[in-house]
């Protein structure tokens, strides 16, 4: 009988837990930074919830809520995050915070980028140089901005030679293939900062204004997928909105630098 009790007890506890367990789609980009590691005890701690991150580009990451497999996502690509919400397949878009794109390379600058007026000019030295350079090529958030920027600088990645890699890669090992092969690369300033094999990589660009970053926070859509957990997602955006969030995104450095700016309203 005691056997049969501890049984009962453990599976009720067991669901408590469950209940109080929910999955979010994040970006290479956000987990790299760091930045996970400090908010995720900090939501456990305030609100006994456990959030499983799923690792992904931003592509992917709405692919999984378009099928039901996560309760919410968390990314940095606004257009696709629009036509997601326009689609159906989440509830609303919050905007939770932001950092910057950056354009990282040989600290030689064999493109000559570091005194360039804008990030269109960036690119245009690069592809005349044929200067090596690693794309992440994977759809994810900064794949789509990079690939966007070339567009903006009228180039056409279709027509780059060899001198032009795309890899299939998070940022992290993006970062890893760049410094192995000394090539440029556009990266978020958080994923550089908090990347530990810089080799004779430099941070060379940076500032102009479309190279903003904002991530934004969307609830899956129950209607369409009736076991998403709301109850915790709403949950979850309370805390990710608040003061402690705020502090916390806010104060987040690395070598005094910091990472990211809170700007949810």
């Amino acid at each position: 009988m005691k056997t049969l009790l501890l049984g009962a007890a453990l599976l009720c506890a067991g669901a408590a837990q469950a209940a109080d367990t929910m999955k979010m789609a994040v970006t290479t980009s956000f987990h790299n930074s760091g930045l996970s590691d400090v908010l995720l005890p900090a939501i456990q701690e305030d609100l006994d919830l456990e959030v499983q991150l799923l690792v992904v580009g931003t592509g992917q990451a709405l692919k999984l809520g378009r099928a039901g497999d996560v309760d919410a996502i968390l990314v940095h690509s606004r257009a696709a995050e629009e036509k997601f919400l326009e689609e159906g397949f989440g509830t609303h878009r919050t905007e939770i915070m932001y950092n910057d794109f950056v354009f990282i390379g040989p600290a030689s600058d064999p493109a000559k980028i570091a005194d360039d007026a804008s990030a269109a000019e960036a690119l245009k030295d690069i592809a005349e140089a044929q200067a090596a350079f690693v794309s992440r090529g994977d759809d994810s958030g900064t794949h789509k901005k990079e690939l966007s920027l070339w567009a903006s600088a009228e180039q056409n990645v279709d027509g780059f030679g060899d001198w032009y890699n795309a890899v299939g890669a998070g940022m992290g090992a993006a970062l890893n293939t760049a410094s192995g092969m000394n090539a440029y690369i556009l990266s978020d300033r958080a994923s550089w900062l908090n990347f530990g094999n810089k080799g004779d990589l430099a941070l060379l660009y940076s500032g102009d204004p479309v190279l903003f970053n904002q991530y934004a926070y969307l609830p899956v859509n129950p209607e369409l997928h009736g076991h998403v957990k709301s109850d915790l997602v709403e949950k979850l955006e309370g805390w990710l909105v608040s003061d402690r969030a705020k502090e916390l995104i806010n104060g987040y450095e690395i070598n005094g630098e910091k990472l990211f700016v809170f700007n949810a309203e």
